[in-house]
Parts: C-alpha cells; structure tokens; sequence
C-alpha cells in the first residue's frame, strides 16, 4: 500500500471585494405554528422527535427575571422541521427556506356544534410579535411570505387555528392585511354571502400563493378555501366561494403588489 504524503497546509487569504448580484437570503419564509400541545409535551415533541422548530414561545412566556423568554431550539443558521411537505409562492419543501415558530397552544378541534379553540393571551402575542420582527427584519422578509401552517399545508394541517390574530400582527408589521375600504370597494353593495364562482376564488388564491388548481376534487376546493378564510376571514370559514371571500382577495392583492414592489 502507497503511504499517502501529509500536504503541508496551504495558508490562503480569501478576498470578499467583489459580490456577485445573483445572491439572495436563504429564509425567505416566517411560519407560525401552534403545538396543541402544553410545555412539557411541546417541549418533548420538538426536542427528542422528528419535529422540531427554531423557537417556541410558551404560553407564559416569562423567566424569573420577568423577561418575556423565547426558547430558541435550532439556531436559524440551520434547518429545522417544521413546514414538511409545504409549498408557497412557487416554493416546495419550505423547511430549507424558512425560520419556524411554534406558539404553545391547545390548538383548535371541530365539534358538533361548531368549533373548540384555546385563545392566544396578549403576552404571548406581544412577544411572538417582538420576535417575528426581528426575524423579518434580519432576513428582509415580504409581508406576504409571512405564513401560517395552514397556509402552506392546507391539506392537513390548521394552525395557528381562527383564534391567531393576524390583523394585529399586520398592524405590527408582521404580515399582511387587506383594507377593508378597498374590501368593501369590491364588494360593490352586493350580499357578503352571495356565491361567486369557486373558479374565481382558486384563481385569485393561486395567483397570491396558495398550492390551488381549478381542477381539484370539490371536496379539497372546498377546504382550501376555509383555509384561506381562516386566516383572513375568521368569522366564516366554511369554505363556500363568496362575495366577500372574492373581495378580500382582490384587496389583499393589491396590497401583496404594493409591498412587493416596496420589497
């Protein structure tokens, strides 16, 4: 057997004067989760599992010195895995491009007579706000790439469920909302309840991001679009295409335009 020789080391000097334009960041994406879960079962989930997320913000979120606390479980210079099977926006598989945040919570259940979902305090909210912003901030995050897991995964998943209060969370610079003059502008006076085409509505979802195709089974037609409503219109989120689902659309539209034009 030839020995190999030990190469002396080579010293080097790398030069960083010159960039090149086709570069951008890699987190594109904020998610937000809820675990459905308390501390102890959130933290062992995302800890000695095959789930795990870059922090987690406990529903008291506060440590003995009265610091509101998040726990930061992956550093965000890593892939954390969150999203799974994901897409937004043209973009699959987001756990590569994405920072997640998983918001302890009792999550949200279908009953009988309606719905079951635990609330999201205001402590809680402020700080995954404050953290949101820092996170958008770094990596120069689009308001419109600023997601929930429903969003991105409507197939199976809900959260951050219909209690998630995105319009204050918009207010406060983390994500998007449509104005309700240009809401009601599109709306014309009709009935907020009179049925539009749902070919309308999957067109206007897709163009915003949404994984949406006119020729899905009716049945998942249907449920993208109580996902959809659930983030932006969470006082009905049955799924049904209508007026006011239509309008919301083509609002938050004009604003997805606007901030990506400021972006």
């Amino acid at each position: 057997m030839v020995e190999k020789e030990k190469a002396a080391p080579l010293y080097y000097h790398i030069s960083s004067e010159q960039k090149a334009l086709g570069a951008d960041e890699r987190v594109q994406f904020l998610v937000l989760h809820y675990t459905a879960e308390d501390f102890t079962g959130s933290m062992k989930t995302l800890t000695t599992g095959q789930v795990s997320a870059h922090y987690l913000i406990p529903l008291h979120p506060d440590n003995a010195a009265g610091i509101p606390t998040a726990l930061q479980l992956v550093d965000e210079s890593r892939r954390a895995w969150h999203a799974g099977e994901s897409y937004w926006r043209g973009r699959s598989n987001l756990n590569d491009t994405s920072i997640g945040i998983e918001i302890e919570n009792g999550g949200y259940h279908r009953t009988p007579t309606g719905y079951d979902a635990a609330p999201y305090p205001p402590h809680q909210i402020a700080l995954v706000i404050a953290l949101s912003r820092d996170i958008i901030n770094r990596y120069h995050i689009l308001p419109s790439n600023v997601v929930g897991h429903s969003d991105i995964a409507w197939r199976r998943k809900q959260d951050p469920g219909p209690l998630f209060p995105w319009r204050q969370l918009a207010a406060a610079g983390v994500g998007i909302w449509p104005d309700q003059n240009r809401v009601d502008y599109y709306l014309r006076n009709r009935d907020p309840h009179d049925r539009v085409a749902m070919a309308a509505i999957l067109q206007r979802m897709a163009r915003y991001g949404y994984d949406v195709t006119p020729g899905m089974p009716a049945v998942l037609q249907q449920k993208a679009v109580a996902a959809f409503q659930m983030h932006f219109r969470p006082g009905d989120f049955r799924g049904l295409p209508d007026a006011e689902t239509e309008a919301i659309l083509d609002a938050l539209l004009e604003v997805d335009a606007r901030e990506g034009s400021a972006g």
